[in-house]
């Protein structure tokens, strides 16, 4: 197997690029740039620093922004706007000078075809689920002897991934900004799971998101295959514009509608041909996983892969931290941490895979609250809510009959969630907020490892102070 290398150190000799956004994306991008021999100017509205060796600092310039006549591209971190709903000082800038705006992920492309290599791109995208199959599929190309790669919108900032060889494969999440600034990025396979409104502001309605996650698509030709769900009428949609171009299509479904690859409640299917059972990947629970499973096997087999390297990379993923991830089981209690569901959508499919739960949620409560999760209430035997917004929870709890508690802050809710579940007979705790964790936290991922301590220290807390079994 090849290995991964560093780009050449004068790869981009010559060449001027400004970054906006000096954070994972940003700070990736200036730190890739200089290490391939660009000269860049780049800003940060609110940290503006950036910590670069002294041998290339005399090709970093920390300034704002007058002028962009020069600049090969203007690289924005996903966040700032470009067009809606108003586009940045220095994306206005840019088209002034006919400079590209342009994401991360296409300079990764550009970098990786202009250093020889014709290693392939694996493009992940959707509303929900985009970072477990990204995941997924990396691991099983991983499992399989591959080189891999694995980042974008998910972990790894694109252009902190190394150089593969032409055997390697990138495993690139996509958010919709990511894609409106795709140019030339040629995927060999890409897919799009699922379309449900999202960042509707920077889009400026559906049909400007769905415009924005079919890019994922762009340039891919009869050579390439695309797998989209077919369950929702935006992404219906799309597949037909795609197959329209000449681009092999593979359909997905969760519903039983006319698709290559189907999900019958049990089993993955293949043209109603058993492929595997779901049972066999603990660490995919719920429908919502297997169509992950679905789009990663679609994209898989298209590399190369066979239907038994496939299966086991299905049955061997571990799962992403703070999604679904089963942190142990003490006292007959499984603990769920799901600190990754910000929204009352990503906390729908955690709850719809458990019958009985103790449910801990809050934080900073998005749009709608918790109303949509009305038809999973009873599946919670008792929920415990911490956060800014508990009250707004509990208003929607206690409206319809879901016991709760307001225990503030997680160091609270989790020993009262372990009682509550040896009480009331419950096998799981599940951590999956439907909330943003800012009012209390730094991140999700901060959240999430709280979770994680509060665990350990539950054991530690009860295994010391009860009496050690007798030995007759």
């Amino acid at each position: 197997m090849s290995t991964p290398r560093p780009f050449p150190a004068a790869l981009l000799a010559g060449r001027r690029f400004a970054v906006l956004g000096l954070g994972r994306n940003g700070g990736a991008a200036v730190d890739a740039l200089i290490a391939m021999g660009a000269s860049v100017q780049a800003w940060d509205d609110r940290n503006p620093t950036h910590p670069v060796s002294p041998p290339a600092q005399d090709r970093l310039t920390l300034a704002p922004f007058t002028t962009l006549k020069g600049m090969d591209a203007l690289i924005l971190s996903p966040g700032i706007p470009h067009t809606l709903p108003a586009p940045h000082p220095a994306a206005v800038l840019a088209r002034e000078a006919g400079v590209p705006i342009l994401s991360d992920a296409e300079i990764l492309f550009r970098c990786v075809r202009a250093a020889g290599s014709q290693a392939r791109f694996a493009s992940v995208t959707g509303t929900n689920g985009k970072s477990t199959t990204t995941a997924l599929l990396a691991h099983i190309v991983e499992q399989a002897g591959w080189p891999v790669a694995a980042g974008g919108n998910l972990g790894t900032a694109a252009l902190a991934l190394p150089l593969l060889p032409d055997d390697g494969v990138y495993v690139i999440e996509m958010s919709s900004y990511m894609l409106e600034r795709l140019d030339r990025y040629h995927a060999a396979t890409s897919c799009l799971l699922n379309l449900t409104p999202d960042h509707l502001d920077r889009h400026g309605d559906m049909a400007g998101y769905a415009a924005a996650k079919a890019h994922v698509f762009d340039h891919m030709d009869a050579r390439d295959r695309a797998a989209i769900g077919v369950d929702d009428p935006w992404c219906a949609a799309i597949v037909e514009s795609v197959a329209a171009r000449g681009v092999p299509v593979t359909r997905l479904s969760l519903t039983g509608a006319p698709a290559t690859l189907t999900f019958d409640g049990t089993a993955l299917k293949s043209d109603g041909r058993a492929l595997f059972a779901m049972a066999e990947a603990p660490a995919l629970p719920g429908a919502h996983n297997a169509q992950n499973a679905l789009a990663a096997w679609a994209m898989a087999a298209h590399l190369g892969l066979s239907a038994e390297a496939i299966a086991a990379g299905l049955r061997s993923y571990p799962g992403l931290p703070h999604r679904q991830e089963r942190v142990g089981t003490f006292q007959g209690v499984t603990f769920v941490n799901d600190s990754k569901a910000t929204n009352a959508e990503a906390a729908e499919k955690a709850l719809g895979c458990y019958d009985r739960v103790i449910w801990i949620a809050g934080g900073t409560a998005k749009s709608g609250g918790i109303e949509s999760l009305v038809p999973l209430f009873p599946r919670i035997a008792r929920a415990f809510l911490i956060g800014r917004d508990a009250p707004v929870l509990a208003d929607t709890l206690a409206r319809h009959g879901v016991p709760f508690e307001i225990a503030v802050t997680l160091d609270r809710a989790v020993p009262a969630a372990h009682a509550a579940a040896r009480a009331e007979n419950a096998p799981v705790v599940l951590l999956s907020p439907a909330c943003a964790s800012f009012d209390q936290f730094s991140s999700f991922e901060a959240r999430g490892s709280q979770f994680i301590h509060l665990f350990g220290n539950l054991i530690e807390s009860n295994t010391s102070t009860e009496p050690l079994p007798r030995e007759d």
